[in-house]
């Protein structure tokens, strides 16, 4: 029994899929940042990228059982070939298409075409921005990358972003502690990009950070481990479950296998029924009640306000 288990058995709980709202691909690994922080382990360096015959059976997958939602996420997902594919198969579902962008790979030679894509087609901008000053996002993400992610957002204002558009931000800390309150800090970012920048969004979405992959090590290096696992465990929140991401969406990998979130993706927790599935392989049906398979990381989205990809949960 996992630590994260062990909680729930205090508190008599259960962790089980409802109905299957979101699907999230993850189109793979390549990314034209690699962050300290990065639960995926992205990198330019990367090749492991969704191929044809995958994306097309996803997208099949898509226009059959329409889910609600359509959640593009990597590395930077626009680096897909498949990208624009994955965009217009469920737009024309009726889904809510998101892309989780970096928004420094709108200033990329090559994705000029973007910002105006991205609004032609409606689809939500949830775009990384750890803090609203240079120091920490540079610190975190790597150098120049605040200036270029403010000028990419004002290119997306510039589109539509931010006001007729859904355009929302998201904060994870620097470092081995929970975020600050959600809606105070999204009053402050809002606050200081406006008076500084003039650049207007609508949500501010806080996530913990994982300790897995490229954090984890730095947990490790750091002689951290210990204690923000034990930070993770003294905050557990039970009122946080019933809104865990993986309740209500599943997550699929660039090879087409399914998990119930993508930090299981990163810890290779594959759902299997006998063998390990491919999301071709069910339905959603199939998913309904269904336990979910848990780890010591399931403490990052339970401790404190809880963490999903919407932010904070209680």
């Amino acid at each position: 029994m996992n630590r994260f288990e062990q909680k729930l058995a205090e508190h008599g709980l259960r962790l089980r899929r409802t109905r299957l709202e979101t699907l999230q691909i993850n189109v793979g690994r390549q990314c034209n940042q690699a962050c300290r922080h990065c639960h995926v382990d992205a990198a330019p360096w990367r090749t492991e990228m969704i191929e044809q015959a995958a994306a097309h059976r996803i997208g099949e997958w898509i226009q059959q059982h329409r889910p609600s939602a359509v959640d593009i996420t990597g590395g930077a997902p626009e680096l897909s070939a498949f990208f624009r594919y994955f965009v217009e198969a469920a737009g024309a579902t009726g889904a809510r298409v998101i892309d989780r962008s970096n928004l420094t790979i709108l200033e990329e030679p090559g994705f000029t075409w973007l910002p105006d894509y991205l609004a032609r087609h409606a689809v939500e901008v949830v775009a990384s921005l750890p803090c609203y000053t240079p120091d920490n996002v540079n610190q975190q993400r790597g150098q120049g990358v605040f200036d270029t992610s403010i000028r990419a957002l004002r290119t997306l204002n510039a589109v539509g972003y931010g006001t007729r558009l859904p355009l929302h931000l998201v904060y994870n800390p620097l470092g081995p502690k929970l975020p600050g309150p959600q809606a105070e800090l999204e009053t402050d970012y809002k606050e200081a990009l406006e008076r500084e920048f003039g650049i207007v969004f609508h949500r501010l979405f806080t996530l913990t950070n994982q300790p897995i992959n490229r954090f984890a090590d730095d947990l490790r290096r750091q002689g951290q481990w210990d204690d923000y696992l034990e930070l993770l465990a003294r905050h557990f929140n039970p009122q946080t479950l019933e809104g865990v991401m993986c309740r209500s969406t599943l997550s699929v990998d660039y090879l087409g296998r399914i998990y119930d979130c993508d930090f299981n993706q990163m810890l290779s927790l594959q759902l299997r029924n006998g063998r390990p599935l491919c999301l071709w392989d069910i339905t959603p049906d199939f998913l309904e009640q269904q336990v979910i398979q848990t780890g010591f990381h399931c403490l990052a989205c339970t401790a404190g306000c809880g963490s999903s990809c919407t932010g904070a949960i209680a």
